[in-house]
């Protein structure tokens, strides 16, 4: 949020359960840990804050980045957690201790939006440099660069069965690739402006992506 904080609510009823205050710049990204305890937020500030997700209290602030912290990530065990940043890099934390286990540098703009494979053996970034890139989530070494975007791309996702990306770029299209050759499978065109926001189905058999345009596609 604008307002420096991040809110949890019910998602039942709709009733706000807790406002978390610290960040002293705006909030980019959130993510929860697989286990619902933890709620991870990405900050202007240049920060990374971890917090307890039943208390609101906040259990630690990472540093590390020197620009805008914009997107943030768990991996599937919990054990791990991925950064992107305006300093054109994406960082590895151990989500326990906080201390940073890797950076992964060859971004030549901005990442948008990090996300792990469903294995947590693979970590993939956004960038505003108009690419996509599959990293190793251990070594924090780059695998392959995906090229075909022609504008930044804001969003990235794993298909469940880790063998798919999907990615949403200001070119308005939508592109599935396949996460070992890089290879571009499918270009989804429908939308008329930026495509922010792209999610695969936890069954894997649908696709939503979320557009400046103003609608939301399936």
């Amino acid at each position: 949020s604008f307002d420096n904080t991040v809110k949890v609510w019910d998602v039942v009823t709709g009733q706000e359960r807790l406002t978390l205050k610290g960040h002293t710049d705006k909030v980019y990204g959130v993510s929860f840990s697989p286990d619902g305890q933890w709620v991870a937020s990405a900050s202007a500030d240049h920060t990374v804050k971890v917090w307890d997700a039943a208390t609101g209290q906040e259990i630690r602030t990472q540093q590390g980045h020197d620009q805008p912290v914009v997107s943030v990530c768990f991996s599937k065990d919990g054990k791990r957690l991925a950064s992107g940043s305006f300093d054109n890099t994406v960082k590895v934390w151990d989500a326990g201790t906080g201390q940073e286990r890797g950076t992964l540098n060859g971004h030549q703009g901005p990442v948008w939006c990090v996300c792990f494979s469903p294995d947590g053996t693979r970590l993939v970034s956004a960038s505003a440099d108009k690419t996509v890139k599959v990293w190793d989530a251990l070594t924090s070494q780059e695998i392959r660069t995906l090229a075909g975007h022609t504008g930044p791309v804001w969003s990235v996702g794993f298909h469940p069965d880790g063998l798919r990306l999907a990615s949403a770029s200001d070119d308005t299209t939508v592109r599935i690739w396949d996460a070992f050759t890089g290879r571009e499978t499918l270009t989804l065109k429908g939308h008329i402006d930026d495509v922010y926001s792209v999610c695969f189905s936890p069954d894997g058999t649908r696709l939503a992506s979320g557009s400046h345009d103003k609608t939301v596609k399936f």
